[in-house]
């Protein structure tokens, strides 16, 4: 029965998508679908990276975002946590390189000072080349939450407590990292 439901919210949410992507202004990358893109103006508070990158607010960054339709789509048929977790790095792996490809070819590549997400799954992030860095605005931090919780709910084959509690993260990469790891 379970199973049944999520299946046709992933429906509903496959027919909507295309609306949602005309209004994002989101650019899929190369031809792998899991990752979309879109430049974007950093709005949280000033971090440094390790590799001694200033995000500053108002800096160009390339936000990307997982096609979560087609990740929750491919999920499904996948049994137990930690192989779900496998399926979803290796996809962002495979499309990191179009990533950057992407933001070498962009006409702004000068002044885009690297790749920004929000994610709640940022196991595994460090290995990508990712920095997790707290979301410290409590009410973005709670609208992320909230918009999270569906995705999640959908993705995972048991819920618990200790679960949902996990909070949403913004992900840094450098440009530099992100090139000299992936271009």
């Amino acid at each position: 029965m379970l199973a049944r439901m999520k299946l046709c919210l992933i429906t509903i949410w496959t027919i909507l998508d295309p609306i949602y992507y005309a209004f994002t202004r989101l650019t899929y990358v190369e031809d792998n679908e899991i990752l979309r893109v879109k430049i974007t103006k950093y709005k949280g508070r000033s971090c440094i990276l390790e590799d001694g990158t200033e995000i500053k607010k108002n800096d160009l960054l390339i936000k990307i975002h997982l096609h979560n339709v087609v990740l929750l789509r491919e999920l499904l048929g996948v049994k137990g946590e930690t192989s779900k977790a496998r399926l979803i790095y290796k996809q962002v792996k495979q499309a990191l390189p179009g990533v950057a490809d992407y933001l070498h070819n962009h006409p702004k590549k000068n002044q885009i000072k690297g790749l920004v997400g929000i994610t709640a799954l940022n196991k595994g992030s460090r290995r990508l080349g990712f920095e997790s860095i707290a979301i410290s605005n409590k009410m973005y931090l709670w609208f992320k939450l909230i918009v999270f919780l569906p995705m999640y709910c959908m993705a995972v084959s048991t819920i618990s407590a200790q679960s949902i509690r996990r909070h949403p993260m913004y992900l840094f990469m450098s440009k530099h990292t992100l090139f000299e790891l992936y271009r």
